[in-house]
């Protein structure tokens, strides 16, 4: 074989071997997820959702608030596409909407909502002592614009989704805007 024959069949063979890219962003190293503990208090109805009891399985997590005009509706929206996208097989991946407004949302109210958007979906809402541990343990911020006593305020919060591969580490953010067939891409690789 000729020397530039076996340098373009070599150039192939890498080209070919190259890891696709993914559609999030990478986090890396991929570190373990924070903890994520919410169990509800007396004067709640008790939602109790632990990450650390999902391993094994991908999550899928979003902290938003179900009186959102925008970014939460249209992103449990595409991620009932992405749902839709992966097919008749979505064993192994949990989607769950953690609402960041106690003042508005108890648990059921996010679970509901949620579920509007797909039956399989879980929504839940923490105390605020929970808010404000959760806030901390996952370096986010969340909280009212304009004066929590009116019925329309509106609630500061992160954009992207997070998603915990099935060892429990924090792998991937899903930034607004991503297509639900390039998060459903995604969620299959980690799978």
């Amino acid at each position: 074989m000729r020397p530039l024959v076996v340098i373009t069949l070599l150039g192939l063979s890498i080209v070919g071997c190259a890891e696709r890219p993914w559609h999030g962003i990478v986090r890396s190293p991929a570190d373990p997820a924070p903890a994520l503990i919410l169990a509800g208090a007396a004067d709640r109805p008790v939602t109790r959702l632990r990450l650390d009891s999902l391993r094994g399985e991908v999550v899928v997590l979003y902290f938003g608030y179900t009186h959102c005009p925008d970014v939460c509706p249209t992103t449990l929206a595409d991620w009932a596409r992405a749902k839709r996208a992966l097919g008749a097989d979505t064993t192994g991946i949990r989607w769950i909407f953690v609402s960041v407004d106690p003042t508005r949302d108890l648990p059921a109210e996010a679970h509901g909502y949620a579920r509007q958007f797909d039956p399989a979906f879980t929504g839940t809402a923490p105390t605020d002592a929970e808010l404000k541990r959760l806030l901390t343990d996952w370096a986010i911020a969340a909280y009212p614009e304009g004066d929590p006593r009116t019925p329309d305020y509106t609630v500061a919060h992160p954009a992207h989704t997070f998603v915990v591969d099935a060892d429990g580490r924090f792998r991937l953010m899903i930034p607004p805007g991503v297509r639900a067939d390039d998060l459903a891409d995604d969620l299959r690789r980690l799978r």
